[in-house]
């Protein structure tokens, strides 16, 4: 049976399950936010942190249970860096970094990887892109010489630019444009934040895509990809030392830059729901429900910081195992109204962060009706809290996926990468056991009664139009392609 966790933070879309280690929870269960002890935990976890002259952060986590290695380069920048008309270009310059160099050819650097024994491919976020290999630990230095030379030298024709954009433009047709629910997702987006730049989709606007130009992915690509605004994330059956000293011989020369200012561009406050439909040739209806909620942003007592861990906690007392409450109370049963209901919160980014419910009906079940369903679990919890025993099985869960993640080196690179992107620690997730395990019923009864309003609400409905053979092809097509990398 597959087990859903909620409560884990999230690194990204890509993977929502993120892990430490039980015995840093055991040594912070009675310490709260303890900032103090993050250079004892990166010690602790065997994690190595040095940074080049240039600017570089390079991460070693050494790591002998399997003769193997994850090498990933982490660039702090994505869709949220973008400005408009020029939407999707983050992404497509994720596609041309694997369009060669002076030294390797179009199609080349792939080829390589996997003659080394290896596994390699990239993908774009909102806060971040990164470039990944996975490949037996012996083979580090050929992987390492390989991204260096394409994140110093990147260069290609414009025909492989003209050629390549083609391709994202039939990604976007497939996973959002024939894709109802993702639709629905970016409109709800574009409806939520008026201002942040969270409202623009990572995969861009089909009409920013149209006009997109080779020289806009080369000035993305030169303002942007610079050593002093990336990590190096090494995982796996490694030497520190020797690992430092490549990351110096292959990125040390690479120049510094000035980095583009990054203008705050604050949301400003809502005060009504917003709404948005979408009619789209589809199988069933859908309600996606997104509330404006704290994010977390460090190890402080800020009192932000300890609502998002209240917020994870009820995302999880909502939807993190089988049988949870949104379970038994909307699926379950004779008067059961939705076929499925979920729950996911937006942990940490460098944007605005949401909560969301969604589900499907069941036949007959208006939206109206089950969006008032799904506002009514929260409602519920905010008159009378959480019981012992729910915050019991989600913490002890946590704990239980946190021993699993170790299994992982690719997660542990991935969840390292993403907490240096977005300002935290690298074992952020580590240090959060104690804090999480000190969350008590009336902290998550309290943010249940203070952020789900319709002041703070966006909604959006599917409304399912007729399939006919043509949609369902490509439909069917879309799925296919649902977490296929590039």
């Amino acid at each position: 049976m597959q087990v859903k966790n909620k409560m884990m933070p999230y690194a990204g879309k890509a993977s929502k399950i993120l892990g430490g280690w039980v015995l840093m929870g055991a040594m912070l269960a009675q310490s709260g936010f303890a900032q103090s002890t993050a250079p004892l935990a990166l010690k602790a976890n065997g994690i190595q942190v040095s940074t080049l002259d240039n600017g570089l952060t390079v991460v070693v986590k050494p790591d002998s249970k399997a003769p193997t290695a994850v090498h990933m380069l982490w660039v702090k920048v994505g869709s949220m860096d973008e400005v408009d008309g020029y939407s999707g270009i983050a992404h497509i310059l994720e596609h041309m970094m694997f369009k060669g160099t002076p030294s390797v050819p179009a199609g080349e650097f792939s080829k390589k990887v996997a003659a080394l024994g290896g596994r390699e491919n990239a993908f774009t976020d909102k806060d971040f892109t990164g470039y990944f290999q996975q490949i037996p630990s012996s083979q580090l230095e050929s992987v390492m010489k390989l991204e260096a030379d394409r994140f110093a030298n990147n260069s290609w024709p414009d025909e492989e630019f003209i050629k390549e954009l083609e391709v994202v433009k039939e990604e976007r047709r497939m996973r959002t444009d024939d894709a109802p629910r993702s639709k629905l997702y970016e409109q709800l987006e574009a409806t939520q934040w008026l201002a942040n730049p969270y409202r623009r989709p990572i995969i861009g606007w089909m009409e920013d895509l149209h006009s997109m130009t080779p020289n806009d992915a080369r000035d993305f690509y030169h303002a942007w990809y610079a050593p002093n605004n990336a990590v190096l994330v090494v995982v796996g059956d490694v030497d520190v030392k020797q690992v430092q000293d490549l990351a110096k011989t292959y990125y040390g020369a690479l120049p510094r830059k000035v980095l583009p200012v990054r203008k705050p561009r604050t949301e400003p406050p809502q005060h009504g729901v917003r709404r948005v439909s979408l009619k789209a040739p589809a199988e069933q209806a859908y309600v996606l429900l997104s509330w404006r909620v704290p994010g977390f942003t460090g190890f402080d007592q800020e009192e932000h910081n300890k609502e998002a861990l209240a917020l994870t906690v009820l995302s999880a007392v909502l939807d993190g195992y089988e049988g949870a409450r949104l379970d038994r109370a909307l699926t379950q049963g004779p008067k059961s109204v939705a076929q499925e209901a979920n729950s996911y919160y937006d942990f940490a980014g460098r944007g605005p962060q949401i909560f969301m419910l969604e589900a499907v009906p069941k036949a007959g079940v208006d939206l109206p009706r089950l969006e008032e369903r799904l506002k009514a679990q929260i409602q519920k919890i905010a008159k009378e809290g959480v019981s012992d025993a729910e915050l019991k099985r989600v913490k002890a869960q946590y704990v239980a996926q946190a021993v699993y993640k170790r299994d992982s080196f690719f997660n542990q690179a991935q969840e390292m990468g993403a907490f240096w992107a977005r300002g935290l620690p690298l074992d952020t997730n580590d240090l959060l056991m104690g804090p999480l395990e000190q969350v008590s019923s009336k902290e998550v009864q309290a943010v249940a009664a203070k952020y789900f309003s319709d002041d703070t609400l966006s909604a959006a409905y599917l409304l399912p139009e007729p399939l006919d053979a043509k949609t369902q092809t490509r439909q069917a097509q879309a799925k296919r392609m649902a977490g296929v990398g590039r």
